[in-house]
């Protein structure tokens, strides 16, 4: 028997990891697509997406806990049907590179239509990253201007933000080293603290919980986001001063400063710069938000500017090894934006496609050990699609390593030289031995200048 019924509105990476999750604790779990075939997928407890270690989660599901996990395509109904509520949409990127809540305010439409037929009190947690002011002031309102419900009286309201990284979604959601929880009131938070309490149990010895209002609770996201991400900026700014000088490595450099125990070595990777679903698009969203607002963030806009050019900047390397990339085979290893996904939101493969091509590069070949589709949906036609790492280095004249894929870690010099028409790499994520590949072939390594 289950103490808790969760809808999860919303079936990305942190919905259905959440809600696999969810029910293998005994939790009810309806999550709610309006896509019928994915919720097929779910339903036969399949992932629609690759995400490392969610396929086994759910045939986990499947065999110990059916019951307790179903989708559904009737969202008023998922409502109707829990206790609490979880807001997993997603927060895509609009033109203008703003955030673009359509999803969200659908979704408390949705709510709303449901409580509106309901007196029960339920509580509804909104997990999507959004702007400050988007929990009160568009859910909580529109909620209640659908429902004729009030907050805090007819029905409780959290912010609980979600920092769970891509490629290790389910590790972070079954052991977080924070649980941060936004709440209208002191019962919307003590109800859905109680629930976590629950869930992890012996957990939340080594991982506190911290109450806050709506938009501290808001804010933190992309502040945590946006730390993280000014941290690979920096690195990949330091990596452009260490190919200054002779004598000087990045990866070293960068080691010592994490050494620092105010600062840890995690995020200061120097390459080819971030992508996904998070950083990108939260850092533009809360750039142009605090613009919306008159003030301009500075260091925030020159994090994105850094990250965007390290897509010219490894091609600049290239060609510094090899002269002109126009005419030549060009391989890419590696094509999600990182190692564990398939996702290809952001990928700095894609802007680095778009500058060979502006370099007039056509004959571009890419290999990914788990993205072949999401790549093609993303990049299209623009470059050929290889099934393994020697058929894309097969008669390459350059390969440029993009994600840092364990598949990818094994390579020998031999393996670049006995495939590709000339053996030309550059190490775009520093994963390669700088000594024992540049002596075995024409080598570069972001971040450290050749001497």
């Amino acid at each position: 028997m289950y103490k808790y019924s969760v809808s999860i509105l919303g079936t990305g990476f942190i919905g259905l990891c959440s809600a696999a999750c969810f029910a293998l604790k005994d939790i009810k779990v309806i999550a709610s697509t309006h896509n019928e075939k994915k919720a097929a997928i779910i339903n036969d407890y399949r992932s629609p997406f690759y995400e490392e270690g969610l396929a086994e989660m759910l045939s986990e599901v499947k065999e110990q806990k059916p019951e307790l996990l179903k989708c559904l395509t009737d969202p008023v109904q998922a409502v109707l049907d829990t206790d609490i509520m979880m807001i997993t949409q997603g927060t895509p990127m609009r033109p203008d590179k703003s955030i673009n809540l359509g999803f969200i305010e659908s979704t408390a439409k949705e709510i709303g239509e449901a409580l509106k037929k309901s007196d029960k009190y339920r509580l509804i947690v909104v997990r999507s990253t959004v702007v400050p002011g988007t929990t009160r002031n568009l859910v909580g309102k529109t909620i209640t201007e659908v429902s004729g419900k009030e907050p805090g009286k007819d029905f409780g309201l959290c912010m609980q933000p979600e920092f769970l990284a891509e490629g290790r979604s389910i590790e972070d959601t079954l052991r977080p080293d924070r649980i941060v929880i936004g709440s209208i009131d002191e019962k919307s938070g003590a109800m859905l603290q109680e629930f976590y309490e629950y869930f992890y149990g012996e957990h939340l010895k080594n991982c506190p919980i911290k109450r806050m209002n709506l938009e501290s609770a808001e804010l933190v996201k992309y502040g945590n986001n946006c730390l993280l991400s000014t941290k690979i900026s920096y690195a990949n700014e330091f990596a452009n001063l260490a190919e200054l000088v002779p004598n000087v490595d990045v990866v070293q450099v960068m080691e010592g400063v994490g050494l620092d125990y105010r600062l840890n070595h995690r995020f200061l990777g120097a390459g080819v710069g971030f992508g996904g679903a998070c950083f990108h698009k939260d850092v533009n969203a809360i750039t142009k938000w605090s613009r919306s607002k008159g003030y301009v963030s500075k260091l925030l806009e020159a994090v994105l500017e850094i990250n965007d050019l390290r897509a010219i900047r490894i091609l600049d390397i290239a060609e510094g090894l090899i002269g002109k990339l126009e005419g030549k085979k060009i391989t890419l290893l590696g094509l999600s934006f990182k190692p564990g996904t398939d996702d290809m939101r952001e990928a700095p493969s894609i802007r680095v496609i778009d500058e060979l091509l502006r370099r007039n590069v056509t004959d571009i070949v890419g290999y990914d050990p788990k993205s072949k589709n999401s790549a093609k949906e993303a990049i299209g036609d623009k470059i050929k699609y290889a099934e393994s790492i020697e058929e894309a280095l097969k008669d390459s004249e350059c390969a440029l390593l993009i994600t840092d894929w364990d598949e990818f870690k094994g390579l020998t010099p031999d393996i670049f030289k006995k495939h590709m028409k000339t053996p030309n790499l550059i190490d775009g994520r520093r994963i390669y031995d700088y000594d024992e590949f540049n002596k075995a072939l024409n080598f570069r390594a972001m971040g450290r200048l050749d001497f």
